[in-house]
């Protein structure tokens, strides 16, 4: 895959569903959706395909901020929902399955927020 058979758009959360469902009128499939820690914030990314053409669609977020689902428009989305509330401790609103925290059984509270210093090497949650 070449860099020009890839876009990512960035959008405010309260266009995400409307152009989740869009994409999904223009014949799009869900890829996945991924979640990725920058600091303080949180990109998460919705990956959709189309001729073998990915279309991403990036929202930007704090990890006390509340996303709504997509899983009414790609019902699978529910495994990524709540895989990322779990994992990265961000509310999900509207899931059509949620697991409420119980998605994954982890010995740390939202592993993937977790930090390791070299002053440090236990873990410690954020």
């Amino acid at each position: 895959m070449t860099l020009d058979q890839q876009t990512t758009i960035l959008i405010g959360i309260g266009e995400l569903v409307s152009r989740t469902d869009q994409m999904k009128k223009d014949g799009y499939r869900l890829v996945q959706i991924g979640c990725t820690q920058l600091g303080d914030d949180f990109e998460i990314n919705y990956v959709f395909d189309k001729d073998f053409v990915l279309t991403n669609l990036r929202i930007t977020v704090k990890q006390d901020t509340v996303i709504p689902s997509v899983s009414g428009v790609f019902f699978g989305a529910f495994v990524y929902e709540n895989e990322i509330h779990d994992l990265f401790g961000i509310t999900v609103s509207g899931m059509n399955i949620d697991f409420g925290g119980r998605f994954y059984r982890t010995t740390i509270k939202q592993p993937f927020t977790v930090t390791v210093t070299k002053e440090d090497t236990s873990c410690q949650n954020k």
